[in-house]
């Protein structure tokens, strides 16, 4: 017999993680959707909190996709550590306005030679966070992980490893990407936690008004976006396929 163990104290999220950047945010709504809140306190949530919402983890070679992994999931930073080979995999639980919520990190190789490994992992991936130095394949990242996931059904991060003199770059990109932009620091800890915490509720929100979509009864296969208002940069129109990829 299986048995989770119970939730860290420290992965509970009782309010949603704000945006870091309003110029690159999905939306910059300060509470989680009326529609998850009142789902929540009912207990509506249907599947939800059985289910693993699956993240990848895409970039180049020593971007430093691995080291991020580590430090949110085993709050360590290791200078010397192997690149990795094909894929491997982290598993985080989390409670989300009490409702028990899982992620699924998987940590995927930069290597080319590897590249064709990696991408039979990237089908069903809820959201996909590309980990890149400004101007150096983000892009091309996302192409490949766009080719085995529907655009409409994936919420985008972008957290380039380097920062401070990029930012104005990596904004740019961001919103060209129609992408949640994040600066973090894997050495110091910098936003990192702020960061997963903010993957973790969106990616919640976004299943749990999936869920509701099934149960309302309407034409399945209909995109369900997280709630849109004027504020909203990017998900108040539909998303639209990238350069890259056309």
């Amino acid at each position: 017999m299986n048995v989770l163990a119970p939730v860290r104290r420290d992965r509970v999220v009782a309010d949603l993680p704000q945006c870091f950047r309003k110029e690159a945010a999905l939306h910059t709504r300060p509470e989680f959707h009326p529609s998850v809140s009142s789902a929540c306190q009912e207990q509506r949530t249907g599947t939800v909190g059985f289910k693993i919402s699956k993240i990848i983890v895409v970039g180049d070679l020593a971007v430093g996709k691995t080291c991020l992994i580590n430090r949110f999931c085993k709050d360590a930073f290791d200078k010397n550590y192997k690149a990795t080979i094909g894929v491997d995999f982290e598993m985080e639980r989390f409670e989300v306005l009490g409702v028990p919520f899982s992620l699924q990190l998987w940590d995927t190789a930069g290597q080319e030679r590897f590249k064709c490994i990696a991408s039979t992992y990237y089908r069903g991936a809820q959201a996909i966070v590309i980990v890149f130095d400004v101007g150096c394949g983000a892009q091309q990242w996302l192409a490949d992980a766009l080719k085995e996931n529907n655009p409409s059904n994936v919420i985008l991060f972008l957290t380039p490893a380097q920062y401070s003199r990029m930012e104005k770059d990596a904004l740019r990109v961001a919103q060209e990407m129609q992408a949640e932009f994040w600066a973090v620091s894997s050495l110091t800890g910098e936003n990192v936690r702020d960061f997963f915490f903010r993957v973790a509720a969106l990616t919640f929100e976004s299943s749990v008004l999936a869920e509701l979509e099934r149960g309302s009864a309407r034409r399945i296969g209909d995109a369900v976006r997280i709630g849109s208002t004027e504020s909203d940069l990017y998900l108040s129109a539909p998303r639209k396929k990238p350069k890259c990829c056309q």
